[in-house]
């Protein structure tokens, strides 16, 4: 009723710009004296080690893992477009289409247990990025008031890293450039490209090959300068019309899905091919883990299989190779990363360093569409949808969880758990709100 009432061409172009679902009015919420608090003890029992800076929000101080110095490695971080588990071997795939990604699963640390927060890019980069979880309607990468955020690159740049976001394509989609160029990572999209750095390209973008001889390039630059380097990558090979260089596999261009994930793994593998030659190699931990799933169709309302993808940290000097098989949550591989550097930082990351409380329990995994929000913990999948509905889920995933899943309807829940659900997206939606998602130095 209430927006029945509103000017309605002024709210279209409001809605279109702002492009988001407020969330007090559509969700269920905790009482505002109680959110902050249940908020709190939730990332408090998830990261015991830290201490909060003060008494609203979750702003803290992340003590290092270990003692000793903090270590200054590169980071190339690989998102890699639509690239689900159910494309590789070592998830059980028979189609042997990436053999390059499996064997860097095999001698690096693979995650075969990480669900995407959503499903859609600016999705997967807001959650990589960011480490936040979902809120409902658009990406905080498309909204307005996302500059100056703490992010991944801010406890590295704050350390004389150089971050640089590059990306095939043009930037602007999406908003992506503003999104990164406002906080703190210097842009090289395909504009950037001189026409010989370009061997292939379509709608999308450049070849994966070529942008990863542009990081390449990129890193050169930093180490010249004896700048340690953040360089994030997003690619695009792996998406419809499914175009690629003629020659570099044995599937033709335009046959299909397969041909396109095996150029992409192609390309990882002459990236790490060249940069073994480099002098920074040995001090750099290459990450590769996908934005979303290639589909998100199912039969249920989310249906949690769809979710299912990879991520390898990969650096033969630094990481020995596991398997690290517990459920996780695409938010927790910024702070997991930040943990592997050693490092004692700010924090306002939602997630958390998963290797460092490995022993303790198995970590919630947040999902989505547009409007529904989901929370995966323990085989239950706690859903809330627009009209303050709340669903409840028992699910069964198969061996690999891209061959299936089934989410049975149940009727009883536990409180406890449903509350520390909500805390964490309303929780979410009321920080960014009110500007507490902005970076220390940003305040």
């Amino acid at each position: 009723m209430n927006e029945i009432t509103k000017n309605g061409i002024y709210e279209l172009f409001s809605a279109y710009r702002n492009n988001e679902i407020d969330y007090d009015t559509f969700y269920a919420t905790l009482e505002k004296d109680k959110l902050i608090k249940v908020l709190r003890e939730n990332v408090a029992k998830q990261e015991p080690n830290s201490k909060f800076l003060n008494d609203d929000d979750i702003s803290r101080f992340v003590p290092q893992p270990v003692k000793g110095p903090e270590k200054r490695h590169n980071i190339i971080f690989v998102t890699m477009e639509s690239f689900s588990a159910e494309f590789m071997t070592a998830f059980g795939s028979k189609e042997n289409i990436t053999p390059n990604l499996d064997y860097l699963a095999q001698n690096g640390l693979f995650f075969t247990n990480l669900k995407s927060t959503g499903t859609r890019t600016v999705r997967g980069l807001e959650a990589l990025s960011l480490a936040v979880p979902p809120t409902p309607g658009n990406s905080i990468v498309r909204r307005p008031n996302n500059e100056n955020l703490f992010n991944i690159s801010s406890p590295l740049r704050a350390r004389g890293y150089e971050a640089k976001f590059l990306y095939g394509g043009d930037g602007y989609f999406d908003n992506m450039n503003y999104f990164f160029g406002n906080n703190g990572f210097e842009i090289v999209d395909r504009p950037t490209f001189e026409k010989d750095e370009i061997t292939f390209s379509n709608a999308w973008g450049v070849a994966d090959e070529d942008l990863f001889d542009k990081a390449i390039k990129e890193a050169d630059k930093s180490y010249s300068k004896g700048k340690p380097f953040l360089n994030f990558i997003m690619t695009t090979s792996n998406h419809r019309p499914f175009t690629y260089p003629v020659g570099k596999i044995d599937i033709d261009p335009k046959t299909g899905r397969n041909g396109a994930v095996k150029y992409a793994d192609y390309a990882v593998g002459k990236l790490i091919e060249k940069a073994k030659n480099k002098e920074w190699f040995d001090n750099t931990i290459f990450v590769f883990v996908a934005d979303h799933c290639a589909g998100s169709a199912g039969n249920t309302d989310v249906p949690m299989w769809r979710y299912q993808i990879p991520a390898i940290f990969y650096a033969p000097k630094i990481i020995k190779p596991q398997v690290y098989e517990k459920n996780i949550s695409q938010v927790d591989i910024a702070p997991t990363l930040m943990g592997i550097l050693n490092l004692s930082y700010k924090s306002k990351f939602f997630g958390t360093d998963v290797l460092r409380n490995k022993d303790k329990f198995d970590r919630h995994a947040f999902v989505s569409t547009y409007s529904d929000i989901g929370y995966y913990e323990d085989g239950q999948l706690y859903l809330l949808k627009p009209k303050k509905q709340k669903k409840f889920f028992h699910v069964i995933m198969k061996k690999y969880g891209w061959q299936g899943s089934k989410e049975e309807v149940v009727n009883e829940y536990e409180e406890e758990e449903l509350e520390e659900f909500i805390s964490y997206y309303q929780g979410a939606s009321y920080l960014f709100k009110n500007g507490k998602f902005k970076d220390f130095d940003a305040e």
